[in-house]
């Protein structure tokens, strides 16, 4: 009896940027079916625009990116998607505990694609983040949280800047 091999189609050209990571010489991003499985795990239907987006936000390792900046991978990638999007893809998965949002300023979140826990350095003259292993940070006291609310997290953002 002979075993029927299933029929795994690629996936669509214009989902398939022809990104190229700096960070694996040879690596074109995470593996397609990896962003698939991330998605589905999370209950997130893995559209073309997710897929797409997955595919260079997680190719890199741990990292911290903007909108804007992942917006400009995208771009660079072919990969066509509006900035909205970008803004909605990284908020969805925010959301569901694929990233982490990180704010640094009212106006400056980053996502960062390492969600444990930690805390970060904001190097101010280069609008950059770097991790700060929790342990290397105590929380003396931490506040009482308002009655019918509980504390999901304590983030931590200790600015830098060159020293004069």
């Amino acid at each position: 009896m002979t075993q029927s091999r299933p029929i795994v189609s690629p996936p669509p050209p214009a989902a398939v940027p022809s990104y190229q990571s700096p960070a694996v010489p040879g690596r074109t991003g995470c593996p397609w079916h990896d962003v698939k499985e991330k998605l589905r795990d999370v209950g997130l239907r893995p559209t073309r625009q997710r897929m797409a987006l997955g595919w260079i936000l997680f190719a890199k390792g741990d990292r911290h990116v903007t909108a804007e900046m992942l917006y400009e991978e995208a771009t660079r990638a072919k990969v066509p998607v509006s900035l909205a999007t970008v803004y909605n893809t990284l908020h969805q998965f925010t959301e569901v505990g694929l990233l982490r949002q990180v704010a640094v300023d009212g106006s400056k979140a980053y996502f960062d694609t390492n969600n444990s826990e930690h805390h970060h350095f904001f190097i101010e003259d280069q609008n950059d983040l770097m991790d700060i292993p929790s342990s290397d940070v105590v929380v003396g006291k931490a506040p009482v949280a308002p009655e019918g609310y509980e504390i999901a997290r304590i983030d931590v953002v200790v600015r830098l800047r060159r020293k004069r």
